[in-house]
């Protein structure tokens, strides 16, 4: 055997070992919520008085959203809380009519006698963080609710919410994310279903466990003080939620997730609005990693503490190793059926139990835990893995973006006022023009069709289970932009 087939094998395996270890991660955080969560080990809200009820600052952070603007504000005017402690902001940065329809929602609600005011920035310094930093210096409120255009909260919220601050070591509480459109496509169910897990396993079993988690940016309430304590909003990554959250978790305090509490939102029905999505949420956690993890560190916090926090906000340098993979697997194989002294035809099997076995048992525990019909909505877990290698080139990049300290601006998720399955986002506003960057994913899948071809040829059958994987992941991605670009 050559040197450069020495050194592919090497490099093969080392992203194996990774791609294990932290494949090895979800089957700790199933551990951790086996056994703290099952064993019911929360913090219980204690009743309050109506006299007794903090003020509460309802911010609403908009940017060119005129198809759901509207059901947000009146779905906010629908909060069940004392009017004389509830205030709202409509901080909308809009370039288009959505400023209007804004407007309109705003003074419908004035009417009728809610405190309610519109914040317009001409320069949108900061992005979303800096919208909300510059609501936070107007506002007095004990408390601040935050939702993205594209959620929906019920009337209760509030109420459910805002008792878990009578304690007053509680400085922000996370609800758990429902979807307005999870039936609408195949897209949406597999979202659903990364969301579901990312919920009901990651964001509990960190929580009961004492690790650290993060408020999402929407659908949670903060206590004022600690979000000044922390260092206010700051515009230095693309997800000033998690960095937040660190920051103010690193200083000492104490976060709630409420996984019975949830708020409807909707999801990225294209493939680009999705990809966007990730894009932005993979580069804010690697950005946020390198800003924090030297203080996080150096701090005193327990070593359990430390690590399952890195491994957290590392974990999307997976797509790296994924994108590399995905050029060296063909290749490996056909290195590795031509040693005869070596076996070592059995190794994707260990690859399988190492990753995708712990991603079925993750996603698997996620849905029997919500859903009485579970079984039936695991259909779609074959495509899921695809879906995560399919958007590896997407969020390389984002990670690469900031080991090369190459800047890009906020860009929001596009919605369009999606709930039914006959709804329409064709000749919509808001699209996204990332297909340029679909070219790499199109080569990855021919380039995986042909040594597909050489595998049956060569009867190579097993590798292609593993192989397929990719494959099916790349296709599912291209056919949908494929079919976003005709429409």
């Amino acid at each position: 055997m050559d040197i450069i087939s020495i050194a592919l094998l090497v490099f093969y395996f080392s992203i194996l070992v990774l791609l294990s270890l932290y494949g090895i991660h979800r089957y700790f955080i199933v551990y951790l919520f086996y056994k703290y969560y099952k064993n019911k080990r929360r913090i219980k809200a204690e009743a309050v008085e109506i006299e007794h009820f903090p003020t509460v600052t309802v911010q609403l952070p908009i940017y060119n959203e005129k198809y759901v603007v509207t059901r947000l504000i009146e779905a906010v005017g629908q909060l069940e809380y004392p009017r004389d402690r509830l205030n709202i902001q409509v901080l909308d940065d809009s370039t288009d009519q959505t400023q209007e329809i804004s407007l309109a929602a705003v003074h419908r609600l004035k009417e009728e006698g809610f405190s309610i005011q519109f914040m317009h920035r001409a320069i949108r310094k900061g992005y979303k963080a800096g919208a909300l930093q510059e609501g936070l210096s107007v506002s007095s409120a004990d408390l601040i609710a935050i939702f993205d255009a594209d959620f929906l909260p019920d009337p209760d919220f509030l109420l459910k919410v805002v008792p878990y601050f009578t304690d007053p070591q509680i400085s922000m509480v996370q609800t758990r994310w429902g979807y307005l459109n999870r039936e609408y496509s195949l897209l949406t169910r597999i979202q659903a279903l990364l969301l579901d897990g990312h919920f009901v396993l990651e964001h509990t079993a960190r929580y009961f466990s004492g690790r650290f988690f993060n408020f999402n940016g929407t659908a949670g309430v903060w206590r004022r003080q600690a979000i000044l304590d922390a260092g206010g909003w700051q515009g230095d990554t693309l997800t000033e939620d998690l960095d937040l959250s660190y920051r103010a978790q690193l200083a000492g305090a104490q976060f709630v997730f409420l996984p019975h509490v949830v708020c409807l939102s909707e999801l990225p029905v294209t493939i680009t609005g999705f990809k966007q999505q990730q894009f932005r949420w993979a580069k804010g956690a690697i950005q946020v990693a390198r800003k924090l993890l030297p203080t996080l560190w150096k701090s005193s916090l327990p070593l359990s503490v430390k690590l399952e926090a890195t491994v957290h906000l590392t974990s999307n340098v997976c797509y790296v190793l994924l994108a590399v993979l995905s050029l060296l697997l063909p290749l490996s194989v056909f290195i590795r059926h031509s040693l005869t002294d070596w076996n070592m035809k059995w190794l994707e099997l260990l690859v399988f139990i190492f990753t995708v076995l712990s991603i079925s048992i993750f996603y698997l525990v996620s849905q029997r835990e919500l859903y009485p019909d579970w079984r039936w909505k695991l259909r779609d877990l074959p495509i899921l893995f695809g879906l995560g290698i399919g958007i590896c080139l997407n969020n390389s990049r984002a990670v690469l973006d900031v080991i090369f300290a190459r800047e890009t601006p906020f860009e929001r998720t596009p919605k369009y006022g999606i709930k039914q399955i006959n709804d329409k986002w064709r000749n919509k506003l808001y699209g996204s023009n990332d297909g340029k960057y679909a070219i790499g994913e199109f080569f990855l899948l021919f380039y995986l069709l042909f040594f597909l071809i050489l595998f049956v040829l060569n009867e190579f059958w097993l590798s292609l289970p593993f192989f397929l994987l990719f494959l099916i992941g790349y296709a599912f991605v291209c056919t949908l932009t494929l079919k976003q670009t005709v429409r």
